[in-house]
């Protein structure tokens, strides 16, 4: 060792190696090669490779490829691999080898290096001969993506996404004798109680969860036993079923073979799909927290039929404001991931013959917004959604100008005659009420039952 480094050699020739780091010369090659983003990959995905090596390595001792004393130390580093101790230790960059094959080689040598720390004796541990045999990072990688984002879809995602969604229920139900206007084209309508609105918005997050949900069934098939090409060379025919069944014992999520193992390597339409369910329930919750920013916009200026909490001070020059921040917060999270989809769909699109090229920024994509929307859907909830109240007097002022409630005059009188009714509510400022009263064009005792506000919100004609 010289000046911090140590010497390591691989197919290449020697490599000068950090003397204290657990990865070796193709990750230090890897490093020096893809100085790029700064961007390594996260928990999930390292946890996913950790859960890998360990059960790779259960199957090759089972199977009789690896001695046990080898095998049972590749499982105690690949479980603290597994476990976030050495995350430090994954140090290349996203923008990689498009197989992902410098990630997968870094956690074979990790695993490989921490393992010969652990075997007593001179024997060491070898990260392809050991660690990584009977796979590829062909087959690896892929299988990481699926264990890794089904694991962060159920753990995270579902329950968080089911936690806003309850939330928007018993706003729901809090506010469902609150009357107001409705608004089409951002322009008045008629009138919907905000309880209607808000169950609206549980009903489209719950919608987003069964979407979640069936994204992550499709990711349970697993590319493990393809190896290089989808072939399944050098692997035991019985490898990957073990294997995945190791796989799904340690996760406690159900994961099995993938039906092709051709169609697993090839392509990536799973995980697009898993993308595209993201994209959707981004796109619910943009529009839920658009709404929540209109509806409470004012105080004297705007809407403000909900008053949202202050969580924080939203001017540094104007005493007293108040913004929107959580449901901003939202609205950017909503766009990262819109944008990861465009990522994930193109880098999908390469799957050039029998390997996608593209898979380790699908993969950072992909988990970036299962985390994103996991961690804002909570967020918003607990610090937003929870403490909105209603502000009832504010809907019934704006509901009393509503020039739409004319509609409810169309049964009585006509639709032209309703529309010259809230032409001149309108244009006077007055109640549609106060017009018909003032033009007689309905007796006394029909008024009420025409201008039925709450009836109004609910399917229904007036009697014959």
């Amino acid at each position: 060792m010289a000046d911090g480094y140590r010497i390591e050699k691989d197919s290449l020739g020697d490599m000068k190696v950090p003397e204290d780091a657990l990865y070796g010369p193709q990750t230090q090659r890897a490093v020096e090669n893809f100085p790029i983003s700064g961007q390594r990959f996260g928990r999930r995905f390292i946890e996913a490779l950790g859960v890998i090596k360990r059960a790779t390595a259960e199957t090759n001792a089972e199977l009789g490829y690896l001695d046990s004393d080898v095998a049972e130390v590749i499982v105690a580093a690949a479980t603290e691999v597994a476990e976030g101790k050495w995350d430090s230790q994954f140090v290349v960059d996203i923008y990689q080898t498009g197989s992902g094959t410098s990630t997968n080689m870094n956690t074979n040598e990790v695993v490989a290096r921490r393992a010969t720390q652990l075997l007593e004796g001179d024997a060491k541990v070898h990260p392809n001969d050991h660690v990584n045999f009977g796979q590829s990072s062909n087959d690896v990688i892929p299988t990481a993506i699926h264990v890794a984002a089904r694991i962060a879809i159920e753990h995270e995602l579902v329950p968080a996404l089911e936690h806003m969604r309850s939330a928007l229920a018993d706003k729901a139900k809090a506010f469902d004798g609150v009357l107001k206007s409705g608004r089409t084209h951002l322009m008045d309508a008629t009138p919907v109680r905000l309880g209607q609105e808000f169950a609206g918005y549980a009903a489209q997050v719950g919608k987003g969860v069964q979407r979640a949900r069936a994204a992550s069934a499709e990711l349970e098939e697993l590319a493990l036993g393809g190896t290089a090409t989808g072939t399944g060379i050098n692997t035991h025919p019985d490898f990957a079923k073990k294997t995945i069944a190791r796989v799904a014992s340690v996760t406690g999520v159900a994961f099995r073979e993938a039906d092709d193992h051709f169609e697993a390597q090839g392509a990536k339409d799973a995980a697009v799909n898993a993308s595209g369910a993201l994209n959707t329930i981004a796109t619910s919750l943009m529009k839920i927290a658009d709404d929540i920013r209109w509806l409470g916009s004012g105080p004297t200026s705007g809407i403000y039929e909900i008053r949202v909490p202050a969580v924080q001070p939203g001017s540094s020059i104007m005493p007293g404001k108040v913004n929107p921040v959580m449901a901003e917060a939202m609205m950017m999270v909503a766009a990262r991931v819109m944008g990861n989809h465009t990522t994930v769909t193109v880098a999908g699109s390469r799957g050039n013959f029998e390997l996608n090229v593209m898979m380790p920024v699908l993969a950072h994509a992909l988990l970036e917004s299962i985390t994103l929307l996991a961690n804002v859907a909570r967020a918003f909830t607990d610090k937003c959604l929870l403490g909105i109240e209603a502000n009832e007097e504010r809907a019934r002022e704006l509901l009393e100008l509503n020039p739409s409630i004319a509609t409810a005059l169309n049964p009585y009188i006509g639709y032209d005659a309703a529309a010259v009714v809230a032409k001149e509510s309108a244009k006077r400022g007055v109640s549609v009420r106060q017009i018909v009263l003032e033009k007689k064009l309905l007796p006394a005792d029909k008024i009420d039952d025409a201008l039925d506000v709450r009836g109004m919100t609910e399917p229904g004609l007036p009697d014959s």
